[in-house]
């Protein structure tokens, strides 16, 4: 093992200058304090444990624990007597698991795809037939769990000494190490897995799995594995993703594991202070509103999924201290999206992100409390059996949890704001950071009145459907005025014009909106209404169509004037064809509309602009397999300039 460094304050120093680079973060300890556990030295954090006598004792005890080993034996000797994996097997893209229907996610089984079963299925579409692209997701999935059941078998060897478990996970062990160099390189040079990604994310359990066995496999043994598969690994991921990213983040995290497991100190500061090691990930990637640079909020979590791997890891190993700035800021990273969430719980949706995130993710704090103890976590595993609660048993809360009020918030770092006044709770997203899991939704604008979702981001489907880049990624799935039927061209920045919380109101301005055209808009809640101006303008004398796409979670009640559009798609952009039972009309100056959100809530809106213009009214794409109600508006004659005002008021008490 890896000696202790006697360099822990000058490790911290520069880590601290490390992050002052780009986004300033200058208390992690006390920020979202409201949320979490100190010790008596005031450290958010804690080192992981691993007690395996206290966890003998434990089963030995406990009729609860004898219960969840003899479960846990089951589980894994049904998983090791199923046939093992296949150097002819070739790992395809965890995102192509999705209907070519709708883009709903394909369904997993253990079951062999074209052996043992026929078809696939999803939740809304029971017969898939089974291609190359769909088999190759399988295996991705095969594989990962069939790396989990490697660390679980290890760790069931550990604590009962049936040498089983140990023989079966270094068997495949030497599967892997004895065949690695036979699967074809595929992405940035992955061999078991399609992107380095995911040979990141399992090479940590390969790394865990062989920690357990310990001296169960012999020195010559190890070294063997170290030669023919952890350095090639190790190669492949120090190869690529030489930038600030959650792919590079887990790729730091996973050799610093390896530099663990072998004692290699050079390999170990490489991936923790090397260009794009890790205290540059967490300096750099994360903003000074503890949110993740590449905006989606899914990121924060994932990000934290990956630094908890080597946290843990490094606390076993007597290393936590070195890595506290990063496990400070990695705990904000995971507590900032509570202070983001709507009345439902549900968060706001920006960027590149599958289906919609809520908060607090309870079971999620509760993997982490090892690391980061917070009251949700403890809440969330208390009485709960696995393997952390056993080896790393954590106390009792010592209080109950309270989620923190929710109040308006410039994130001036993020390019993000967040209005909250008279029953409206408004997330606004007016910029971009970085070209990574980017959408043309600048300016676009998810709002909430009391628990009522009035229009939301749905995020997006796996990246191997069509829908992905079709709409999904485009203009017209999101609220933003649209030139030509297109949203913005990303990455922007863009230009705060102004914030206030009281009165409630944001204004931001997009210079270079699309190569020909610049648009700005503004928010307003004004008592009980929410007001929304978005301006879209021509940067040439040509006159463009000037249109405006607007989603509600409710449902309109449309005037009878509205005759059926079959020609909607025509001369449009790809995502136009996507919207069902189009309908029309026309109006000048403006339309009026009532939405029913159930529960007694009622709203009227309208949608104004100083022209003559027609509105379409269709059944779009919402979080699949389901859809919304959706508006475009477009003025009837092309122009160079227009403005768009809707409103929402609530009728009635």
């Amino acid at each position: 093992m890896l000696r202790p460094t006697h360099f822990v304050f000058a490790v911290l120093i520069l880590a601290a200058s490390l992050r002052a680079e780009i986004f300033p973060k200058p208390d992690p300890a006390n920020t979202f304090a409201d949320q979490k556990i100190y010790d008596e030295a005031w450290h958010p954090w804690r080192s992981a444990r691993e007690d395996w006598t206290g966890a003998n004792q434990r089963v030995a005890d406990s009729s609860a624990w004898a219960g969840w080993l003899q479960r846990e034996r089951a589980g894994v000797d049904g998983w090791m007597a199923k046939p093992g994996d296949r150097v002819e097997w070739i790992a395809g893209w965890s995102h192509d698991g999705v209907s070519p229907k709708d883009g709903s996610s394909v369904i997993w089984t253990d079951k062999i795809p074209g052996e043992e079963v026929q078809f696939l299925s999803s939740p809304s579409d029971p017969k898939i037939e089974i291609t190359p692209k769909l088999l190759a997701w399988w295996v991705v999935s095969f594989r990962d769990k069939n790396t989990a059941m490697m660390v679980r078998a290890a760790r069931l060897y550990r604590l009962t000494g049936d040498a089983r478990y140990a023989t079966w996970a270094t068997g495949q062990m030497d599967f892997y190490a004895d065949n690695y160099l036979k699967w074809t390189p595929t992405k940035d040079g992955s061999r078991l897995f399609w992107q380095t990604l995911t040979e990141a994310s399992n090479l940590v359990n390969y790394t865990e799995t062989v920690r357990l066995l310990g001296e169960f496999a012999s020195t010559a043994h190890r070294q063997a594995w170290r030669e023919k598969f952890f350095q090639p690994e190790v190669a492949v991921l120090n190869k690529n993703h030489q930038d600030i990213h959650n792919i590079a983040t887990w790729q730091r995290c996973a050799v610093a594991q390896v530099a663990l497991l072998f004692g290699d100190e050079a390999m170990w500061r490489d991936a923790i202070d090397g260009k794009f090691g890790l205290r540059r990930q967490m300096a750099e990637g994360i903003t000074s509103d503890y949110l993740w640079y590449e905006q989606s909020l899914g990121y924060n979590n994932f990000v934290v999924q990956a630094v908890l791997t080597l946290f843990k890891a490094a606390g076993i190993a007597g290393r936590a201290a070195e890595l506290a700035p990063e496990m400070m800021t990695a705990e904000n990273l995971m507590l900032s999206p509570l202070y983001l969430r709507f009345p439902n719980g549900q968060l706001p949706n920006p960027a590149d992100n599958r289906g919609i995130p809520n908060a607090p993710n309870r079971e999620f704090f509760g993997t982490t409390y090892r690391v980061f103890p917070t009251i949700i976590g403890l809440e969330a595993v208390a009485g709960q059996r696995d393997w952390d609660e056993l080896l790393d048993p954590p106390p009792a809360p010592p209080r109950a949890s309270a989620l923190p009020a929710i109040t308006s918030r410039n994130l001036e770092s993020t390019r993000m704001a967040l209005l909250k006044s008279g029953g409206w709770q408004v997330f606004f997203h007016y910029g971009q950071l970085s070209h990574s899991h980017i959408q043309a939704e600048a300016l676009n604008y998810s709002a909430f009145y009391s628990d009522s979702d009035i229009t939301h981001d749905p995020g997006v489907v796996g990246y191997g459907s069509p829908l992905y880049k079709g709409y999904y990624q485009r203009g017209l799935n999101h609220n933003v005025p649209l030139v030509n039927g297109e949203g913005q061209e990303p990455p922007q920045r863009g230009e705060l014009l102004a914030y206030s919380d009281a009165p409630a109101r944001v204004s931001a301005a997009q210079p270079a909106y699309r190569k020909d055209a610049r648009a700005r808009r503004t928010l307003t809640i004004d008592g009980h209404t929410l007001v929304d101006t978005a301006t879209v303008e021509s940067t040439g004398p040509t006159p463009q169509k000037l249109g405006l796409a607007l989603h509600v979670q409710g449902r309109v009640k449309l005037p009878a004037d509205f005759r059926a559009e079959a020609a909607f798609a025509t001369g449009r952009p790809e995502p136009f064809k996507y919207w069902r039972d189009v309908r029309s009309a026309s109006f000048r100056d403006r339309a009026e509309f009532d939405v029913d959100y159930g529960q007694g809530v009622l709203m009227h809106v309208t949608l104004a602009t100083p022209s003559e213009f027609r509105i379409w009214h269709g059944s779009s794409p919402d979080v699949p397999p389901k859809r919304r109600e959706s508006f475009y508006l477009e003025l009837v004659a092309p122009a160079t300039q227009a403005t768009f005002t809707t409103t929402f008021a609530p009728v009635g008490p």
